[in-house]
């Protein structure tokens, strides 16, 4: 999925991702010349989100090191790095194929039968398509028309358990 950014950033970004032992789930880029952010999201090469703070200070180091020597970015930007998080940010066919059986919210780039945004039970991916059940009846959207995608944690009284 990778937003919408040019490939020459993605490939800058990818092969220091890599070094780390992470692998590149998703890059963003929000707002304008003046006031950019380069939102950049890490996994581990297991996909179970467990990546500690200091592999994200070091992909971040070292990324923004490279955009500033490349000038790939003009202007003034705000670096972020991160793992995906409880609401797990699902940005690759691997990271929707994980996600199978849970509940899911997605932002498609066109309008489908009249909307864009979808939340529902993720009952399968395959073929690059993800299948939903939205309020009681099956959706169909193609991997390559999602323009944003998350997990949603369901919470669980085991969330609550003493002893952690």
């Amino acid at each position: 999925m990778y937003g919408d950014i040019p490939d020459e950033l993605r490939e800058l970004i990818e092969p220091i991702v890599a070094e780390h032992g992470f692998e590149l789930v998703d890059v963003e880029r929000l707002g304008g010349q003046g006031s950019q952010v380069l939102r950049i999201i890490i996994d581990s090469p297991g996909g179970d989100g467990l990546v500690p703070v200091d592999g994200c200070v070091g992909v971040s180091r070292e990324v923004e090191t490279s955009l500033d020597a490349s000038e790939a970015i003009s202007g003034r930007y705000q670096l972020e790095v991160s793992s995906p998080g409880l609401n797990r940010h699902l940005g690759r066919e691997k990271d929707f194929a994980g996600a199978v059986g849970h509940e899911v919210k997605l932002e498609t780039r066109q309008p489908l039968d009249g909307r864009r945004r979808f939340r529902g039970r993720l009952l399968a991916f395959d073929g690059g398509e993800a299948r939903l059940d939205v309020d009681g009846r099956p959706v169909a959207i193609p991997f390559a028309d999602v323009a944003k995608a998350n997990a949603i944690y369901e919470i669980t009284s085991a969330d609550f358990g003493r002893g952690r």
